[in-house]
């Protein structure tokens, strides 16, 4: 009975996210486009290294690069943008006259957000990523199945990052009644997300000591480590350990933002009066 308010937003944003469907196909082109660009910078980089023991063969790599494009929406890449309106207008004020806790409702807006437009970029991308490519005569540039244990524990994986991914995009939505623009927080949020995630560059190619340290901050969470479950590069029997770091951080996240969101109510300036 408690959660009824929270999973109605939930659907009616979900449903309303879900008619932006042309957004989502040029989005897909744009996409398929950065992940051959990718793919191939890769192929080259291990074609001409001497290395013969790399930390992630070619096959996996691919498949990497395609799961990041495939889920690519579900970043946090920064603030709700009805939010951010809300702030700058003042009408942020109706937001506290709401019968719901207001945490809880920014959060399932932003479970909404992050899963809307996953689905509809998703659904092509792997298509086109398992299936159009052999076809196009680059079967080893393909997303390649993962095995059945490697696909359920990513399935529990990808939930942990979902979560995990709503409770940074929530705290950035309370940054905004400091920022009122958000947008430095935007493009801050946005470049820590690509780059210590492992969406531009996969985490096993960082040097050791670097791996050590993005592999336990919550971006890694995100993206790396369930990407890294399902090509079978993380084993099954360290799964618990990649499902407890990642609700560990959300936990503290979920923590700080309610925090954060409490002072934030006890000094808010309604904008425009």
């Amino acid at each position: 009975m408690m959660l009824r308010p929270y999973r109605a937003i939930l659907s009616a944003r979900f449903r309303m996210l879900l008619q932006y469907r042309a957004a989502a196909i040029a989005g897909v082109w744009t996409q398929i486009f950065f992940g051959l660009a990718l793919i191939m910078i890769y192929e080259a980089f291990y074609a001409s290294t001497t290395v013969a023991d790399q930390p992630m063969t070619m096959v996996q790599i691919a498949s990497y690069v395609w799961l990041g494009q495939a889920l690519l929406a579900m970043m946090p890449w920064g603030a709700d943008s009805e939010i951010r309106a809300m702030v700058r207008s003042g009408a942020v004020a109706y937001e506290l006259c709401r019968p719901v806790d207001l945490y809880g409702l920014w959060f399932a807006r932003g479970v909404a957000q992050r899963t809307a437009p996953t689905v509809l970029r998703a659904v092509p991308m792997t298509i086109f990523a398992v299936w159009a490519l052999p076809l196009l005569g680059l079967p080893e540039w393909r997303l390649e199945p993962p095995t059945a244990a490697a696909g359920v524990g990513f399935a529990c994986t990808l939930v942990g990052a979902l979560v995990l991914a709503c409770a940074m995009t929530t705290l950035i939505n309370i940054s905004l009644l400091w920022t009122i623009s958000g947008e430095g927080i935007v493009m801050i949020s946005t470049t820590l997300a690509s780059f210590f995630s492992g969406m531009i560059v996969p985490l096993p190619l960082f040097p050791e000591w670097a791996q050590t340290v993005l592999g336990w901050l919550p971006f890694a969470g995100i993206a790396d480590l369930p990407f890294r479950v399902y090509n079978g590069d993380i084993p099954l029997a360290d799964l618990g350990l990649v499902l407890a770091r990642q609700l560990g951080w959300t936990l503290v996240l979920v923590v700080l933002g309610r925090r954060l969101l409490a002072r934030g109510m006890r000094h808010l300036v309604v904008q425009g009066g």
